[in-house]
């Protein structure tokens, strides 16, 4: 391989992470061998949709939290403006619920916080290649819940949440409003309001319409 075919398949990455010591870390591990250039870096979903438009990246690697948007939003923002874009998610959630939302958003990998270096740079670049990346423990769950099937239950694939809360989010997830899931659950309104509340903390969610799709992309909101 030439030295120009060499600097072409180094890829162009955008980070995304509202947090900069961690940015400024994965960008120094991600560039201590010379197998990726960090290109640009964001920290909310507004600044990463305009970094991909102005610095044209070959893989994006995403968290999940972001303070504008769920970095699930993002990918699926991505995925529609910017078909072919891959997404690495690198994100301190490990429930299924999540997994599940992000492959449907269109996210190529999926590596929770605690891999080591050497792992995410392999799978930033399998991915910017065109391949998917999912860690040991996170590609044996995977195939556990495709095989199971498509339905499962709000408790099990967001285990952060109360048995309560995960009622909640299977009805809001169907459509109902809070009176609606009031009157079915035999609560007070304001409960309902208190559950949902806590149900967008745990999902790192800022509106209902998140919280909808997330639980939605994680196959839950289908009437039995």
């Amino acid at each position: 391989m030439s030295q120009e075919d060499e600097d072409a398949a180094v890829p162009r990455v955008l980070i995304v992470d509202d947090h900069p010591l961690f940015r400024s870390g994965l960008k120094a591990a991600l560039e201590s061998t010379g197998a990726t250039d960090v290109v640009a870096e964001a920290a909310t979903a507004a600044e990463a949709l305009e970094a991909v438009a102005h610095r044209v990246p070959d893989v994006v690697v995403m968290d999940l939290a972001l303070p504008d948007a769920s970095g699930i939003d993002v990918t699926r923002q991505l995925a529609s403006l910017h078909p072919g874009l891959p997404v690495l998610m690198l994100t301190m959630s490990d429930d299924d619920g999540s997994l599940l939302a992000a492959l449907q958003a269109g996210a190529r990998g999926y590596l929770v916080k605690g891999a080591g270096a050497g792992e995410v740079l392999h799978a930033v670049r399998t991915v910017a290649a065109g391949g998917a990346v999912f860690g040991p423990g996170t590609a044996e769950r995977l195939t556990a819940l495709l095989t199971e099937g498509r339905r499962h239950d709000a408790e099990q694939l967001f285990p952060a949440l109360t048995s309560r809360e995960a009622e909640v989010l299977e009805l809001i997830a169907r459509g109902l409003d809070n009176r609606r899931v009031a009157r079915q659950l035999v609560l007070s309104e304001k409960t309902v309001r208190n559950h949902v509340t806590h149900i967008f903390d745990k999902l790192q969610v800022t509106t209902r319409a998140e919280a909808v799709a997330r639980a939605r992309d994680a196959g839950l909101g289908d009437e039995d």
